[in-house]
């Protein structure tokens, strides 16, 4: 219990704070109990879904992190989290209001205050762009895990392996996620097919610009003999990765809520969390420890693009994305551990 505590004390303190807040935001909007414990439950939902949707993306935070340097481990739990809280949950939907309304950021946070209703549709008109570049981004994220030759320990081995084999094919994450962007130009009605392509093609770019980014900065690394510019590279994958990650919960906040501020205060405490588990997983060595956990993310993170596609024509409720990315990590953790039990260390 004094080891959760350590790792989770601050999660806990901005959980408090954040709650607290949310009753009295709710008591000032309504003006009455009901209203203020309805902004109370609504937070915790919204923390509770942030969570849900969000720890996968911790076991590939902690998968990076135990390869980049403590000075810039440190930078990017710190630094990291403020841009992933302020930047993802409170900037980001209103960068969205500011380009598809063609209004100032003052006037985005004045809408958000006056006409919740009015900035959740501009919210919701943007979902299909957010959707493609996310789910592009997020696919080349898994399959580039998958098409690994140097990759020999495998989960669903029936799959992983043929996956792993077929890395000698050059470009075949690309060619992969340009045909699941073909396939659903297809579905899709006419009039939404120029911007599905235009965000997919735009989420597939940036995978391939940061990770091109990333190997010139290493390459300076080892050329210059420091440490900075790797991780560098690290790190702003790592804020691009949470940003995709980050699209989902956003937008299916607007389904339980129209405010901004409580939408911010929800997803910040689930945020807290996501940063906790992934400072405990680098520190504890649990990705070492438990075999197939870090399969069962990227496996999730596949699931999540396909959805996220998916999403662009039909409604899928996040309770769904949030219990099949948690079903598959809690397979890969008993597997792991049932894996430990065979092969006890020596």
């Amino acid at each position: 219990m004094s080891v959760m505590f350590h790792y989770f004390r601050w999660a806990i303190l901005v959980t408090l704070a954040g709650l607290a807040l949310a009753f009295w935001l709710g008591w000032v909007y309504s003006g009455n109990m009901t209203g203020a414990v309805s902004f109370f439950l609504i937070a915790v939902v919204l923390a509770v879904l942030e969570i849900s949707l969000s720890f996968d993306n911790a076991i590939v935070n902690a998968n990076k992190l135990k390869d980049m340097t403590p000075v810039w481990q440190r930078r990017f739990l710190t630094w990291g989290i403020l841009i992933a809280v302020f930047g993802m949950r409170i900037l980001f939907p209103l960068l969205i209001v500011v380009i598809a309304a063609g209004i100032g950021p003052v006037e985005a946070i004045v809408l958000a205050s006056t006409q919740p209703t009015e900035y959740a549709r501009i919210i919701n008109d943007a979902h299909l762009s957010i959707a493609a570049f996310g789910g592009a981004f997020l696919m080349m994220v898994a399959l580039n895990y998958f098409i690994d030759e140097g990759k020999d320990v495998h989960w669903i081995a029936v799959l992983e392996r043929r996956l792993s084999m077929c890395a000698s094919v050059r470009g075949l994450e690309v060619a992969l996620v340009l045909a699941m962007m073909m396939l659903f130009t297809v579905l899709l009605p006419v009039r939404d097919e120029a911007a599905f392509l235009f965000a997919g093609s735009a989420g597939l770019l940036t995978f391939l610009m940061v990770e091109l980014l990333g190997q010139v900065l290493d390459r300076r690394n080892e050329a210059l003999k420091t440490t900075a510019q790797g991780g560098l590279g690290a790190f702003l994958y790592l804020e691009v990765l949470d940003a995709s990650f980050s699209f989902d919960g956003v937008i299916g906040a607007f389904a339980l809520t129209k405010n901004l501020f409580l939408i911010a205060i929800g997803l910040g405490i689930g945020a807290m969390y996501v940063r906790s588990m992934t400072i405990m997983l680098v520190e504890r060595q649990t990705l070492a420890q438990l075999r197939y956990l870090e399969h069962g993310a990227f496996w999730s993170i596949l699931i999540l693009s396909l959805i996220m596609f998916a999403q662009t024509m039909w409604h899928i409720p996040e309770a769904v994305t949030g219990l099949l990315g948690a079903g598959l990590i809690g397979l890969a953790l008993l597997s792991s551990l049932r894996f430990n039990r065979r092969n006890p260390a020596d």
